[in-house]
């Protein structure tokens, strides 16, 4: 019976030409940070566009369809402003790029196979940006941003974790060079995206967002040899199926991710109100020039890149203490450290009294969020990826998306609060929602890896 563990050891059994791993991690690892580019280029984008263009009244009429989509949101979250709308299309956005990887990954693992839902989904995200060009096609635009995404997100990672086998010690460190090439791609795209975008006109930036896109598909499919096999159609061994234990751990996977919503609805925050936040409230100026806002963004994916090395290396310095947490409590005080950041805007708020916030507050707060994420994203997808049973594998990656799904939404809606409540309690806010996430992770954490059969006293 073919597997993933068994895929994984097809694939890379033969070399390790990539930092000690499977040739197809390269391929993998450089797809992933060309689709970055092209996702965050358009996320830096999104909120200001939406906000400081496309909704304005003078404009919003051009947009095909789009009086009665904003009856149907406000249907549901009640009359919004203009700004209030933009954060909440962009809760939205946010949130369903990462719900559609659970259908994706369903797809991905029993009907069309993982590598034809990566390139399919690759392209439909190329042509979603390209028709970004046309105010008109707005929201077409951003329907196959979304199918294209959920199609790539969870096939491209669960082939991941099938280059190893389930014991293979590779495979954290494995997740931690895919986080890394996220971020790699998130720091370069406002730089390039942003800059064309705020600077020169939006569609500029939304295009070099498609061609980003296209380069990843390349690359993709130069390295199609060196993937994990599939195991779909006519030719393939019988597939895994469920076993009766699989479902109990399941529900601890979804609990598990239902709980570091928490967390990601404070880190969409940082895509979605915080450029807001910084073009009105933060002086920019430096030497007689003044800082894109999209650069903030690039500021917070390199911070992530500095901070990696020294993580890595604690976490290393920790196992050999027999000290090193594990994977759970690592998320946990990844939400700890980041209810701080958010309580560090707050006080950069509160010292500022009513006037601008110095540039200090949110560079020291990126370098703060870098150190969360650390201890959040890549150890919560390896957990997942380690813990899904093989027959549904690549859908509970995927599920692992279902967590910035759900923060995507909530931080739409926590952004019109921004309007009525002072900035500083704002930012207090949402320290709270994310340190509850840290409580329950400390709280529960014996009973969900019980549940998963992961050993509650193994290090991460």
């Amino acid at each position: 019976m073919a597997d993933s563990s068994e895929d994984g050891r097809n694939a890379g059994s033969a070399d390790k030409l990539f930092l000690g791993h499977p040739r197809g991690l390269a391929f993998i690892v450089f797809t992933e940070a060309w689709e970055r580019f092209s996702f965050y280029g358009m996320q830096a984008l999104l909120v200001l566009y939406m906000a400081t263009y496309l909704f304005q009244p003078e404009n919003i009429g051009g947009v095909a369809g789009f009086a009665g989509f904003r009856i149907g949101v406000e249907a549901v979250f009640g009359p919004l402003s203009v700004q209030a709308l933009a954060t909440q299309v962009f809760g939205l956005y946010v949130g369903m790029i990462y719900f559609m990887p659970v259908l994706g990954g369903l797809l991905g693992d029993r009907w069309i196979g993982r590598r034809r839902a990566v390139l399919l989904g690759g392209a439909l995200m190329a042509v979603g940006h390209f028709l970004m060009a046309f105010e008109s096609l707005f929201l077409p635009a951003l329907s196959l941003l979304i199918l294209g995404a959920g199609l790539l997100k969870g096939n491209l990672a669960a082939q991941v974790g099938n280059l190893y086998s389930k014991d293979d010690p590779r495979r954290d460190s494995a997740f931690s060079l895919y986080v890394l090439a996220i971020n790699i791609g998130a720091f370069v795209a406002p730089l390039v995206c942003g800059t064309l975008g705020e600077l020169y006109g939006w569609h500029y930036g939304f295009g070099a967002a498609g061609i980003g896109m296209l380069v990843g598909i390349v690359i993709y499919v130069r390295g199609a040899r060196w993937l994990p096999a599939e195991n779909i159609g006519p030719n393939a061994g019988e597939r895994p199926r469920l076993a009766p234990g699989d479902w109990r751990i399941i529900a601890a996977i979804l609990v598990m991710l239902a709980i570091t919503a928490l967390f990601w609805t404070a880190q969409s925050q940082v895509w979605n109100t915080y450029p807001l936040w910084i073009r009105a409230r933060v002086d920019r100026e430096i030497l007689g020039l003044t800082v894109p806002v999209t650069w903030f963004q690039s500021l917070d994916s390199l911070a992530v890149l500095i901070f990696a090395p020294a993580v890595l290396w604690f976490w290393r310095v920790q196992a050999r203490r027999s000290a090193e947490p594990g994977d759970l409590p690592k998320i946990a005080i990844g939400c700890l450290v980041f209810a701080a950041a958010m309580m560090w805007l707050s006080v950069g708020e509160l010292l500022s009294g009513g006037s601008t916030v110095s540039l200090v507050w949110p560079v020291v707060f990126h370098f703060i969020c870098a150190w969360s994420f650390l201890y959040v994203g890549p150890i919560a997808l390896a957990l997942t990826s380690r813990a899904a049973p093989p027959a549904v594998n690549a859908m509970m990656v995927g599920s692992y998306y279902l967590a910035i799904f759900a923060g995507g939404i909530a931080s739409g809606w926590l952004g019109r609060f921004y309007e009525t409540v002072s900035p500083s309690a704002f930012w207090l806010i949402h320290a709270a929602v994310v340190g509850a996430g840290a409580l329950l992770l400390f709280a529960f954490r014996t009973r969900l890896l019980q549940a998963m059969k992961l050993n509650p006293r193994a290090p991460g």
